[in-house]
């Protein structure tokens, strides 16, 4: 048999046949251990890998050779071996010739499996390091400790039939070098579940991964410290799965995460001159089925164009609304509509600055047939300047292909209501459509919480012309008004709409004038976007909380971010509550100073005298996902009456990967992976059925993939893992750092609004950019597949 010489290149570029890799036809398997390791821990681990080649269909079994013997480490005697497996092996256990004999069969396209003290095996070998992926950091736990598994790679053969997370007993290295990004995690342990002691690795704690290293397949688990572990079903179940892989029994993409595996493109030039021909202040996006992009501005334009806040003047905030469209075709823009919105009117005191204009998108599920694209803006010609009061609207309008425009004659308004344009803010905005045609609409709250100190914006006194700017409890908590909602609508052929069952009213309730029917969620202060899973329907928001900076023992919880899976209509609590559940206080004329009671989430009652529908609202429903200034998920000790003490000291933080400040949550999509399309910038099927949040800044913010469990996710079950995107969707100077909207295309590749770097303007920063996957298809390739 002829042996390359090291350096050869991997077995499989330089021929497709599965002869020239090693190992047979009847695979085998070797299981290498230091000859002064733990008997009980190494005799264990040598019967259930011995127990696991027998397990499954015929096609996945594999025999096992046990030695601590290294002189089987040959050029030609590792040949025989699908796989080489470390177990119980600390300390330098190969010479160099032995080394280098594993290095010549790796580089053949050899598998390899650590366990455990693996990775403190050829401790002063970097070759060996890059095969582990990492070595662990002294001074860290020594003793085994319960903790819980996170398992966010749903797909690998090593972790496919885990649960999502588990609770085991072992001993839980840290790492000098966090592996996440050089290597691909598989499982993580959740730190605070245990104590990591020395070196913790805080909310991002690698414990399993895989990488295609050096012409083979190398697989590191760190559990498998104790005997115990070797008797454990769900510890089994993944070393098996790690087996195969190495084995080449089974295939598995092991490079999903590498971060060097994506490439960002900004696709847009910064605009000419005084000119909008590029991009507007970007606002939000669609895709076409056929690939191309429409993208929207919703009114502000370049910082030293003049803005006219003088409301005698018939211009007042007249602002350019822009939607625009990448073909990637062509890798051309061209500009298919301006609309005059009041919108452009940014800068300046509470009130001057507006977040009105044109703020949503949505392609009608039929575009390639009928074109037609929904808009969700106010225009211009609708205000009033005496009580400053403006009209939202969603309209219908029909892109004429011939002329690559939009026909602005084709209007037909679906649905409007009033909102008031005298204060800031919160004008929401993101719509998308279910698998039956529901349209959602996301509405802002359009109030004001700078006159409660940042808390609950439940002031009832400010107004202007009689109506109230500061009170959400008008909006939001109202159960007859259509701002700060989720609205659901079915839009039919004529221009008008239809209500679908399961709204969280039918506009009858009390004999009717209390309620409206489109209403599907209640209690959303300003959701910017929203999304639908494809393939299950489910509803994905986020939206911004108000300002306060830290929880008061007095007014309740400081500014929560918060995201939700919502799975049925309902109410998410905002002004009375937020996070998970955790209330306000009310306040009241005369002296709206004055604290009065605390909300009751579970029975919330809206006695502003702002309100003109039910008193009985819904109750609330716990969200998923909230973040303050001081982090991710704050909770606090609780009194008789369900009260937290909002005490900073005794603040728990449930989601430590989420940290605040300066903070805008923007939802992303779930991604659903299409096995049927032939795409070469796919994002893997490993993100399959992970959702996307992510926040407008990119400081230490979120922008994370999070996978949520189905049996809880509706009812405000907390995310059970996440990983950054900060390397993928990259941060910082050069990267997209203000993100507004995110989506994937048919393709498989992700689109990424860049707001720029000023409110209310457009900037030369301002961009469409798009994020492919360029590292290739899963390992090994089929026709290297033993057996």
């Amino acid at each position: 048999m002829t042996i390359a010489l090291l350096g050869t290149a991997p077995a499989a570029a330089q021929n497709e046949e599965a002869s020239t890799l090693p190992g047979a036809q009847d695979p085998l398997v070797l299981v290498f251990h230091a000859a002064d390791a733990p008997e009980d821990r190494t005799q264990a681990g040598i019967s259930a890998i011995e127990a696991l080649g027998a397990e499954g269909p015929a096609d996945e079994h594999f025999a096992v050779d046990a030695t601590s013997d290294p002189a089987v480490f040959t050029p030609s005697g590792l040949l025989d071996y699908n796989a080489v497996v470390f177990l119980s092996a600390d300390g330098a256990v190969l010479n160099a010739n032995q080394e280098s004999a594993l290095q010549n069969y790796v580089r053949l396209g050899g598998g390899f499996v650590g366990v455990h003290d693996a990775a403190l095996a050829q401790p002063e070998s970097e070759w060996f390091t890059g095969l582990i992926g990492s070595r662990p950091e002294a001074g860290g736990p020594a003793d085994p400790q319960r903790a819980v598994v996170e398992v966010g790679d749903r797909t690998n053969p090593a972790t496919s039939g885990l649960p999502l997370e588990w609770a085991k007993s072992d001993v839980w290295f840290n790492w000098e070098t966090n592996p996440t990004g050089q290597v691909h995690t598989v499982a993580r342990v959740r730190e605070s579940t245990y104590e990591p002691g020395e070196g913790a690795e805080g909310w991002d704690h690698p414990i399993s991964w895989c990488r295609d290293y050096d012409g083979g397949r190398s697989f590191y688990t760190g559990m498998g410290g104790t005997a115990q572990s070797f008797t454990e079903n769900n510890f089994r179940k993944h070393l098996r799965g790690a087996l195969l892989w190495t084995s080449r029994l089974a295939r598995a993409d092991c490079q999903a995460t590498i971060t060097d595996n994506y490439e960002a493109e900004r696709l847009t030039a910064p605009n000419q001159p005084g000119e909008l021909d590029q991009i507007g202040e970007p606002h939000g996006l669609d895709i076409a089925d056929d690939g191309r992009v429409f993208y929207i501005g919703r009114g502000g334009h370049w910082a030293d164009t003049p803005v006219v806040t003088d409301w005698n003047d018939p211009q007042i905030g007249l602002g350019e609304g822009t939607v625009h469209v990448y073909d990637p075709a062509t890798e051309e823009v061209s500009l298919v509509a301006t609309l005059d919105v009041f919108g452009n009117k940014g800068g300046g005191g509470e009130l001057v600055k507006i977040e009105e204009g044109l703020v949503g998108i949505v392609l009608d599920p039929d575009f390639a047939e009928n074109n037609w694209m929904y808009l969700h803006w106010t225009p211009h010609s609708e205000i009033d300047r005496e009580t400053h009061m403006g009209e939202r609207r969603v309209s219908r309008f029909t892109l004429d292909e011939e002329t690559g425009t939009l026909d602005l004659a084709s209007e037909q308004v679906l649905l409007s209501w009033p909102v008031q344009i005298h204060s800031c803010c919160h004008a929401g905005g993101g719509m998308d459509f279910d698998s039956a045609g529901n349209l959602y609409i996301a509405t802002g709250d359009t109030n004001s919480s700078q006159f409660s100190d940042g808390y609950s914006g439940n002031n009832p006194e400010p107004n202007f012309e009689g109506v109230s700017f500061a009170d959400a409890r008008r909006t939001a908590g109202n159960t007859n008004n259509l701002n700060g909602k989720i609205l659901r609508i079915h839009p039919e052929d004529d221009g008008t709409y239809t209500i679908p069952e399961g709204n969280l009213f039918t506009g009858e309730e009390e004999g009717g004038g209390k309620t409206r029917a489109e209403i599907y969620v209640m209690g959303v202060r300003n959701p910017s976007r929203i999304s639908i899973d494809p393939q299950t329907d489910s509803l994905q928001v986020g939206w911004v909380g108000p300002d306060a900076a830290e929880p008061s023992t007095t007014w309740g919880p400081a500014k929560y971010d918060t995201f939700a899976v919502i799975t049925e209509a309902g109410n998410r609590g905002w002004p009375y509550c937020m996070g998970n559940s955790q209330p306000y206080r009310d306040r009241n004329l005369p002296d709206p100073t004055q604290p009065l009671g605390w909300y009751d989430c579970d029975a919330p009652k809206n006695e502003s005298p702002n309100n003109d529908g039910l008193v009985d609202i819904p109750p609330v429903t716990d969200n998923n996902i909230w973040y303050s200034p001081q982090g991710g998920g704050p909770d606090f000790p609780r009194d008789a009456e369900g009260v937290p003490s909002y005490e900073l000291d005794e603040q728990t933080l449930r989601l430590p990967w989420l940290t605040g400040g300066g903070q805008a949550a923007m939802n992303g999509p779930v991604y659903r992976y299409d096995d049927s399309q032939d795409s070469e910038v796919a994002w893997p099927e490993y993100w399959d059925g992970k959702w996307f949040v992510g926040d407008h800044y990119d400081a230490d913010q979120p922008r994370h993939a999070v996978v949520m469990d189905p049996a809880n996710a509706g009812s405000g079950g907390l995310p059970v893992h996440a990983e950054s995107l900060d390397e993928i969707i990259p941060t910082g100077e050069g990267g997209i750092r203000n993100l507004m909207d995110w989506k994937f295309a048919p393709d498989g590749s992700m689109y990424v609004l860049d707001y720029g770097r000023g409110f209310f303007t457009v900037t030369g920063e301002s961009a469409l950019w798009r994020v492919t996957y360029t590292g290739g298809e899963a390992t090994p390739l089929p026709q290297d597949l033993a057996g």
